[in-house]
């Protein structure tokens, strides 16, 4: 478990070392003259001063140590400014600033087979020292490879639209935050061995193979298409079926079943129609 210490501070371990080399050399000038035990005790103070100034360490902002004594873990210093540790502690830098990982596009089967390219960015920091010094071998590389394993399952685990799969309650390209949601657990979960504290999940790039994107934008256009056609005949039957009723009711004319098949079928190819109506006049004139 990550343990935090509090160390001795830098500028009273540097005053001491000041004071240590002061008091040696004036040790050695009077050994020299008047006894060599001063010149013995001098030589102390130098190795005393030279202990307190090599465990002297910088920590900065949002940075820790984890130290080490001969295998054993001591604990973390968290704090940033000058310190004094024992020189015989190994100590290891980590970060704890938040950093951003930029996956790479991964090519990736989706949930029904189709091909897609897919790529996130996650923000995360380190939240346990000690895991992330001692759980795993080297985190960042962990951090790298884990994310890509959560991509590549976050894709084969829905369909990438519901072209295929109308019943599919989530897809990648309409998920949105649901989708983004889902990725941030599943790399909380795959990261918390390594002490590691996932901040933001996001798809950054999402999109069909090259092989195939040709072939499905073609495909959601003729969708779009029948979609919209079906909307106007929809709304053009309703249309007819209030002109006929309307006429009759107010007893403009009067059809037969052979003149409203016949004025079906014009307001329908004038409703449905692409381009404009163009009018004929009749005139009753045989040619």
């Amino acid at each position: 478990m990550e343990k935090e210490l509090k160390p001795m501070s830098g500028y009273l371990a540097l005053l001491i070392s000041v004071l240590l080399i002061l008091g040696a050399s004036a040790l050695f000038l009077i050994g020299i003259r008047i006894n060599f035990f001063l010149l013995i005790v001098g030589v102390i103070c130098f190795a005393l001063a030279g202990f307190f100034l090599k465990g002297l360490i910088i920590i900065q902002p949002n940075h820790s140590r984890v130290l080490n004594f001969f295998g054993k873990y001591v604990g973390t210093i968290k704090k940033n400014g000058l310190f004094f540790i024992n020189p015989l502690y190994t100590s290891q830098k980590i970060s704890l600033r938040s950093e951003n990982l930029q996956g790479q596009f991964l090519k990736v089967n989706d949930k029904m087979g189709n091909p897609i390219e897919i790529a996130a960015v996650v923000v995360w920091k380190v939240g346990n020292t000690y895991k992330a010094a001692f759980e795993v071998e080297r985190y960042l590389e962990y951090v790298s490879i884990q994310s890509e394993a959560a991509v590549r399952h976050l894709a084969v685990s829905f369909p990438y639209d519901n072209l295929e799969d109308e019943n599919a309650g989530i897809t990648l390209r309409d998920g949105g935050e649901d989708v983004n949601r889902i990725l941030e657990k599943e790399l909380t979960d795959r990261l918390a061995p390594a002490g590691i504290i996932v901040q933001e999940a996001r798809i950054s790039h999402l999109a069909y193979a090259p092989e195939i994107a040709g072939a499905m934008l073609q495909r959601q256009q003729a969708t779009a298409i029948v979609g919209a056609r079906s909307k106007i005949v929809e709304g053009a039957v309703g249309m007819v079926e209030m002109a006929l009723k309307k006429l009759s009711q107010d007893g403009v004319i009067e059809f037969n079943n052979d003149q409203k098949a016949a004025m079906v079928s014009n307001l329908m190819v004038v409703l449905c129609s692409e381009k404009s109506a163009q009018s004929v006049l009749n005139t009753g004139l045989k040619v």
